[in-house]
């Protein structure tokens, strides 16, 4: 018999992305699947797609911790936990590989590849540059046993957007060994490949993993969005004061150089120095931000 799988999405105004999300689930090879929605009080149809595909459909908020905590740990039945956002598409092998995985290797926790979708230049950069995070500190785990997420207390959601799912890891690797999930049991057939195809990437047949759409995202929302993020930071470095990975994750060398250079990524970069050179660039913007939002916080404390 098939042991459960709790499947949680956090959503909010999402009614262009989780019907695939929820469908993406749907057709997954593995079939005992519960799937929750935790929405946080969508004006959009959000709420009412998803009642077509599951009846476990609630409200809550203010932030996505609470919204997954609440998910993962007051409403999920399964023996396994994962959490998505609404814009991700998983392939339909990926809970059947991560359940084998755990049976066969024991890990704690998995981190999941993520192939970026979109056919503008921002999401062709940010494809490229998220094909070296998998697996590295800079990732986050996603799939987990119910009872291990409960045993280190869910989500920090003392801690502000951001950093929890850095945090979550950080946790998660003081019980055990985290796995990468790449590949798996070849899957041919699957109705969603044309709409990944027609976002511009192209699913390989053993890839078990998900696809995360960021195909409508300009530089000007993505830069606000880390903008939002960075300003929650600090409170992270507190909570893990001199630790290797928050200086690797928060750090100038490791986040413009070492991390591209790990796991032969440099074949990646002397085969499209163009993609790489504009993914330095993005970096450099990103971290402004960061810069900028640090040094108004400190102003701020100082008056």
């Amino acid at each position: 018999m098939q042991e459960k799988v709790s499947v949680v999405i956090t959503t909010k105004n999402e009614q262009k992305n989780i019907e695939n999300c929820l469908r993406s689930i749907q057709l997954q090879t593995w079939t005992n699947i519960e799937i929750i929605v935790v929405d946080n009080n969508s004006s959009d149809k959000t709420k009412e797609l998803s009642y077509k595909y599951t009846e476990l459909v609630f409200d809550k908020g203010p932030e996505r911790s609470a919204q997954r905590n609440y998910g993962l740990t007051d409403i999920a039945t399964g023996v396994y936990g994962m959490f998505i956002d609404a814009d991700m598409i998983l392939t339909p092998n990926l809970v059947e590989t991560c359940v084998n995985e755990f049976s066969s290797n024991e890990p704690i926790a998995l981190h999941i590849e993520e192939i970026v979708l979109g056919k503008g230049k921002l999401a062709r950069v940010r494809r490229f540059e998220r094909s070296f995070y998998s697996g590295t500190c800079i990732d986050g785990v996603r799939f987990f046993r119910l009872d291990d997420f409960k045993k280190i207390g869910g989500f920090d959601s003392a801690l502000p957007p951001g950093p929890e799912d850095w945090d979550l890891d950080k946790r998660f690797k003081q019980l055990g060994k985290l796995h990468l999930i790449k590949s798996g049991p070849i899957a041919k057939y699957w109705p969603l490949d044309d709409f990944i195809d027609s976002r511009g990437a192209v699913r390989p047949e053993d890839f078990a993993g998900i696809f995360h759409n960021e195909d409508d995202q300009t530089l000007k929302i993505y830069l606000a969005k880390k903008s939002y993020y960075s300003g929650s930071m600090e409170a992270y470095v507190k909570k893990w004061p001199n630790d290797t990975d928050v200086a690797k994750q928060l750090g100038f060398t490791y986040r413009f150089l070492s991390v591209f250079l790990e796991n032969e990524g440099w074949k990646k970069v002397l085969k499209r120095p163009d993609l790489f050179t504009l993914t330095i660039v993005l970096r450099a913007l990103v971290g402004v931000n960061y810069l900028r939002i640090k040094s108004n916080s400190t102003r701020t404390q100082k008056n």
